[in-house]
């Protein structure tokens, strides 16, 4: 019987716009986002997941140039976390009222995760336990992160649902033993929540 909802936050809870910490200097998308290939960003991010540091993985960036626009990624952070989700956070509190335990499990660096609590406060205080990957030095879809949530919650995998808009930390909540649903929208969420009789 599941009991315990675990959200991820990025896309689900707050839109990640990773482009927006670059547009001020590389002035639209498409130059951002050339940018953002040329570096191999989205490799370099999930390491900083993983709890590397950001001024770490510039060194590693071999022109001078894309190096100086690589760091404009941490001070310019907030920019890329500006939208929360609001359907999703209707559906968390309607969730609660339900007396469904309310917990997270994130891939977030712990050098931003203090920008992601200052813009959402709310972050602060929805859940009862927080697992940031940064802070913790294993990411999403790695197991340990599944049990850590579990072990610091109180709860077995099968009393938990996870949602996420990874297809592989779908799979690897489902191989952890928990039930899962990818997130696209909440409307499709509220649909699926309704389908558990969850809410």
């Amino acid at each position: 019987m599941i009991t315990t909802i675990v959200f991820d936050i990025g896309n689900v809870l707050v839109r990640w716009d990773p482009m927006a910490p670059f547009l001020p200097r590389l002035g639209d998308r498409a130059a951002v986002q050339a940018f953002l290939d040329r570096v191999g960003f989205q490799a370099l991010n999930l390491r900083a997941d993983g709890g590397e540091r950001f001024d770490d993985l510039a060194a590693e960036v071999a022109d001078p140039q894309d190096r100086a626009i690589f760091a404009d990624y941490l001070p310019g952070y907030a920019a890329s976390i500006a939208d929360p989700i609001e359907g999703t956070w209707v559906l968390m509190d309607r969730l609660r009222a339900r007396g469904h335990a309310i917990h997270a499990i994130t891939n977030w660096s712990a050098q931003t995760w203090p920008v992601g609590l200052a813009t959402h406060p709310r972050l602060a205080t929805a859940f009862g336990v927080t697992i940031v990957s940064g802070i913790e030095g294993v990411i999403k879809p790695d197991p340990r992160i599944f049990a850590l949530l579990c072990d610091r919650a109180g709860v077995r995998p099968d009393e938990c649902l996870f949602i996420d808009d990874s297809p592989f930390n779908v799979a690897g909540a489902l191989a952890a033993g928990m039930a899962a649903h990818r997130f696209t929208d909440p409307q499709a969420l509220e649909r699926d929540l309704t389908a558990r009789g969850l809410i």
